[in-house]
């Protein structure tokens, strides 16, 4: 899913545009023993509810691209007869009606979801009328010609509320404050099946992750059926090391500069696509070839990406370079430079030495304080210049 799909979802979860036929939840203790269940119609909710419902659904959809959702597909024998996206068709198609079919569900979560601590399972079923568009691509809605059924599912973290004083209006004092459990914003969710090109896509599912590190390998798995991507900080870990061991010893500063000011580059350039943009094995190689990896160098590339990935992994480009912060560090100095001026660092060899030489013609600062560069002449000193 783009961006555009993710937020056109996302657009039902108000009180107008609600596509919510109904809505079950599972909350679940810190040793994984189901305290309470609900099913009800969501609009027969009090309003109150809704709203509150309306907002976490929104959170199950938000984040980056690449990070936060991840679209990801079933793998072939997960399509075939007992696979997980039979399963979650048959939720699907029977408008979580089926109590047995919600109850294998909620053990399914229980059973593979590694959370410590109390949490909600919220679990919609939802009927999209899908408005078609113009050439111009503004909506028609009386040109509907598909609906797009799909379950959505959330996962709250509950939590004791703060302890403190509060005022208390019936006896007018401030007293210590009733504590209680509260449903936080969720954690882990997912949406199935995708909406992908506008049109129900049974053949991927779009995940969500509030912290894309904490890695939910029985949810995605078991539960979806899934292949667990690579992390951010994976990806961004693994193109340093494809990057480090295909130029070796020839990993000089000029190189390994012009590599990320390309990908920098490439980023800039597809900031207004819907889509993000994400490098293949073909794609990263064509990268360092543009950026000045010796041709020997290449020689040994496609050997080193397959032995940290799997040969079809894709690196999505915002979480393998940072377009805020180009960093150059050495084991006592870390220096911190604009991407778009990385021009100004430059590697020279004085008096021997090998020395990073950074061009200040504009203003300095030194913990906050203005500083020059070059002191100031005094009276009778002939050495150096004012600057």
């Amino acid at each position: 899913m783009n961006r555009k799909e993710v937020l056109e979802i996302r657009k039902q979860f108000t009180p107008d545009n609600c596509a919510i036929t109904r809505i079950c939840g599972c909350y679940v203790d810190h040793e994984k023993n189901i305290i309470f269940e609900s099913k009800d119609a969501f609009l027969s909710l009090p309003e109150e509810e809704e709203f509150k419902y309306f907002e976490i659904f929104r959170h199950t959809l938000s984040g980056t691209l690449g990070k936060n959702l991840v679209d990801m597909e079933f793998p072939l024998e997960q399509e075939k007869a007992g696979g997980t996206q039979e399963f979650l068709l048959k939720l699907r198609d029977t408008r979580l009606e089926d109590d047995a079919l919600v109850q294998e569900f909620y053990k399914k979560i229980i059973e593979n979801y590694d959370y410590g601590e109390n949490y909600y399972i919220i679990l919609i079923h939802s009927v999209y009328d899908i408005p078609g568009k113009s050439t111009a691509g503004d909506e028609m809605f009386d040109a509907s010609d598909e609906v797009y059924a799909h379950i959505m599912c959330s996962i709250c973290p509950v939590k004791m509320s703060k302890a403190g004083l509060s005022y208390n209006a019936v006896t007018n004092s401030i007293a210590d404050r009733v504590r209680d459990w509260v449903v936080e914003q969720p954690i882990n969710g997912f949406l199935f099946p995708a909406f992908n090109d506008r049109s129900s896509d049974i053949h991927s599912v779009l995940t969500y992750a509030k912290n894309p590190e904490i890695e939910q390998s029985g949810l995605i798995e078991t539960v979806l059926g899934s292949v667990m991507p690579l992390t951010p900080a994976t990806q961004k870990e693994t193109f340093q090391s494809i990057l480090s061991e295909t130029l070796e010893e020839d990993g000089n500063y000029e190189v390994i500069k012009s590599v990320y000011e390309n990908l920098n580059e490439m980023i800039e350039e597809n900031k207004d696509n819907p889509e993000p943009l994400s490098f293949s094995k073909t794609e990263v190689k064509k990268l360092l070839e543009n950026s000045g990896v010796p041709e020997k160098n290449m020689q040994t590339f496609e050997q080193v990406f397959d032995a940290h990935t799997n040969g079809e992994a894709e690196l999505i480009a915002t979480n393998i370079a940072s377009t805020k912060s180009f960093g150059i560090e050495t084991p006592d100095i870390v220096v911190k430079v604009n991407p778009e001026r990385a021009d100004l660092v430059e590697t020279k060899l004085i008096d021997g030495r090998q020395c990073l030489v950074i061009a200040v013609d504009d203003h300095v600062e030194v913990n906050g304080i203005s500083v020059r560069t070059i002191p100031k002449r005094t009276t009778g000193d002939s050495s150096g210049d004012d600057r």
